[in-house]
């Protein structure tokens, strides 16, 4: 899961963050305590965790839990990355269909510029709502999936 994490994350914000953050030897190693606390830590419990496989090898991984400054019951999908050559697989929809509910509000972050993360979201029923932030030095905007009401979108996104 590690492995996949930070090569998914290499590949996604390269050229949005610096060479340096991205190529850290470290990295694997810290996202391997990530997922290990992630998959044993109490702190965890009510996280939704779940993995693609191909060929017996983890290609895509992806996790959801509370939404943290949202309403009750909305979930936050906080992580879903596959490996480069798995994308338009199917295994990105299933991922997401299997830690956020189709039934469930949610919310999610998306590094901006990302146009092929931007548009699956979008295929999922997610719309930007106008909130952005910068983390890590990634420019981010806030899509949101609310069942029931059409999510309020402040561009035009077709």
């Amino acid at each position: 899961m590690a492995r996949v994490h930070v090569a998914s994350w290499r590949t996604t914000y390269r050229g949005l963050m610096p060479d340096a953050v991205l190529d850290d030897p470290g990295s694997t190693a810290r996202r391997e305590g990530f997922w290990d606390a992630a998959l044993t830590d109490e702190r965890y419990a009510a996280n939704r965790i779940a993995v693609a496989e191909h060929a017996g090898e983890v290609v895509g991984i992806a996790m959801s839990g509370p939404a943290v400054d949202a309403s009750p019951g909305t979930v936050q999908l906080y992580v879903l990355y596959l490996l480069d050559g798995h994308h338009g697989s199917g295994a990105g929809s299933a991922l997401l269909d299997a830690v956020v509910g189709l039934g469930q509000d949610a919310v999610l972050w998306v590094a901006d510029p990302n146009p092929r993360a931007q548009a699956f979201y979008r295929k999922h029923g997610f719309a930007f709502d106008g909130v952005e932030q910068v983390d890590g030095g990634v420019r981010e905007r806030r899509m949101v999936r609310t069942v029931g009401r059409p999510a309020r979108s402040t561009t035009a996104s077709w």
